[in-house]
């Protein structure tokens, strides 16, 4: 049965669709089944998995308004098999934006996802969600069916604040909506060790947090960043990247995690 993760930060540019498109190829590497869904009505994550969201017949959007099966909707990108990295993609576009308005009055609005991944499960073992930079009801969909999530986050001040509003918002869901939902870890991600404030605040995490920190940390990198330009992970756009190899030993880490939990 499948692991289900969040990529969640409720602050904007902190890399949540770089590590999840990134972490779904590096667990793909090393022989895991997975699926990406993708909660963000700007479909990056779609995009960056090589699956162009305008040609979407099907996507997360009908699977919320039980129009369409997670088995209708889902696709695979050919460039990501070609390569050895290949997962199945829940994708998303413009369309999901209307989901939030037109789900308000609609019953079971929170549990739309989790009811859909239900049928599924048996399929994977990891199964992989990029939620929106905001608590939205689509990010309360992906909450409520996850058993944990995985928070990316820089190494900055201001981050910190992040995590706290984070932290409450997950309490809030565990309380009431899912009582399986936990902090899996957080991820240092963009990290520079030249800078001396993101050693302090990796340190002041590892103090605070202690093994809910992960061990491998993602550097700063120009091919992570130019990969998604050419609707390709980092992981498959440039294996031999300092980048790519961080992801691979991550999807390695969650694997160990997953054995352990």
């Amino acid at each position: 049965m499948a692991k289900i993760f969040c990529v969640a930060n409720q602050k904007g540019g902190v890399g949540k669709t770089t590590t999840t498109v990134n972490l779904a190829a590096g667990l793909a590497k090393v022989g895991q089944r997975v699926l990406m869904v993708d909660l963000d009505p700007q479909g990056n994550a779609t995009m960056g998995s090589g699956v162009d969201k305008r040609k979407l017949a099907l996507s997360v959007y009908d699977v919320l308004l039980e129009t369409a099966s997670i088995v209708e909707a889902r696709v695979q990108s050919s460039k990501l098999q070609d390569a050895g990295c290949g997962y199945d993609i829940l994708g998303a576009n413009r369309e999901l934006a209307g989901a939030e308005v037109e789900m308000v009055e609609l019953e079971r609005r929170e549990k739309r996802l989790k009811l859909a991944l239900a049928v599924v499960e048996k399929d994977y073992d990891f199964i992989l969600i990029d939620c929106p930079p905001s608590l939205s009801m689509l990010t309360l969909n992906g909450l409520c069916c996850a058993h944990g999530v995985i928070v990316p986050m820089q190494c900055e001040y201001f981050a910190l604040e992040g995590l706290a509003d984070l932290v409450n918002t997950i309490k809030q869901v565990h309380a009431n909506l899912n009582k399986d939902l936990a902090i899996i870890g957080l991820l240092r991600v963009m990290f520079d060790p030249r800078i001396t404030l993101q050693q302090q605040v990796s340190e002041q995490l590892k103090a605070r947090f202690a093994e809910k920190v992960f061990n491998t940390v993602i550097p700063r990198n120009v091919r992570l960043a130019e990969a998604p330009s050419y609707g390709l992970p980092g992981v498959v756009f440039d294996p031999s990247s300092k980048g790519a190899q961080a992801f691979v030993a991550f999807a390695q880490e969650m694997v160990e995690r997953l054995q352990k939990m």
